[in-house]
């Protein structure tokens, strides 16, 4: 007979089954106070501090529980990488981040819903909007470190950044380079939309949540990169986009 959850006293007194289940929330616990932790500091501190206080935090943290992981599972690190990871086929790597980038955007819409389901449509689109903003700014510090790009990458930095976010990984976007000061980028097929359009419903209205998106990307990649909403739903649109954004860096803003 299996023990009740009155005679547990610790995880000793677990099954295999539910100490896994531990574990995965514990996980779960870690990646909760790592981002409530960056919250606060980011309050206290402003946005900019923070990140580089969580790029020291993080690149110790991580390989320090990396480590100790593989010891207990008997993986080892390369590089800062697991080295199973590194071991599995391209082919399969390359589905992985689409993949992860399709549970982004599920986890996204999850939090939406569930906002939407408790309060109002319009409580889950202004925090869908504070919280995209936000994300969008770390997104552009990860691209932007892991590519090495300039403190001012310029337009050339935001096209080479803009294929790497996760949007990317799941959508079908192009860019059209207009002059050497301004560039245009347009979501060609986007899942939401293209979900929604198969189910005969209109355009999600994604506008004012897409300004503060792009403008809070753009600017992290460069700061003097001025953005600017060409069309986004509830706009009218043509077939081949569903939103497109014009990023330019004014002519009298030095570019060197």
């Amino acid at each position: 007979m299996s023990k009740t959850l009155k005679s547990i006293e610790s995880p000793e007194d677990f099954t295999n089954e539910q100490l896994a289940e531990l574990i995965s929330s514990m996980l779960y616990q870690i990646m909760v106070h790592h981002t409530m932790y960056f919250r606060e500091v980011e309050h206290q501190f402003g946005i900019t501090k923070a990140l580089e206080i969580m790029d020291r935090v993080w690149e110790k943290s991580f390989t320090l529980q990396m480590k100790r992981l593989g010891n207990i599972l008997g993986f080892t690190m390369e590089n800062n990488i697991p080295k199973p990871l590194l071991n599995v086929d391209r082919d399969t790597l390359l589905a992985l981040v689409k993949g992860i980038g399709k549970n982004w955007l599920t986890a996204d819409g999850i939090w939406f819903q569930a906002v939407e389901n408790r309060y109002t449509i319009l409580d889950a689109q202004r925090c869908a909007g504070c919280a995209v903003m936000r994300f969008c700014a770390f997104e552009a510090w990860s691209i932007k470190k892991l590519l090495s790009l300039p403190e001012n990458a310029g337009l050339d930095g935001l096209k080479q950044a803009l294929n790497f976010r996760m949007y990317h990984q799941i959508n079908v976007q192009s860019v059209i380079e207009v002059n050497p000061h301004s560039i245009v980028f347009q979501m060609n097929e986007c899942i939401v939309q293209d979900t929604r359009k198969q189910k005969g419903l209109d355009d999600y209205p994604c506008k004012s949540t897409g300004i503060m998106e792009y403008r809070s990307f753009a600017s992290i990649i460069d700061p003097r990169i001025v953005t600017e909403c060409i069309g986004c739903p509830p706009d009218d649109h043509p077939e081949e986009w569903y939103c497109a954004w014009r990023f330019t860096i004014p002519n009298n803003v030095d570019t060197d």
